[in-house]
């Protein structure tokens, strides 16, 4: 394989693999939140904490995306 096909497969999948990141650092965060708030009764403050920092956590993944393809 030439060596320009090999790094575009490198990128592609490394750009696919970045929208599972995303989501599922959202998922986590949603997950923790509705989990503390069904064991402290805190509906539904700490699954929007969680869920903003879930967020929080997949902007982070993208810029740190965006830094490493600069590299590239």
């Amino acid at each position: 394989m030439k060596k320009e096909t090999r790094t575009w497969i490198r990128e592609l999948a490394f750009y696919s693999s970045l929208g599972f990141s995303v989501s599922l650092s959202i998922f986590i965060g949603l997950g923790i939140g509705v989990y503390l708030d069904r064991r402290f009764d805190t509906s539904p403050w700490l699954m929007l904490l969680f869920l903003g920092l879930g967020i929080a956590a997949g902007y982070r993944n993208i810029g740190l995306a965006i830094k490493k393809s600069r590299k590239l």
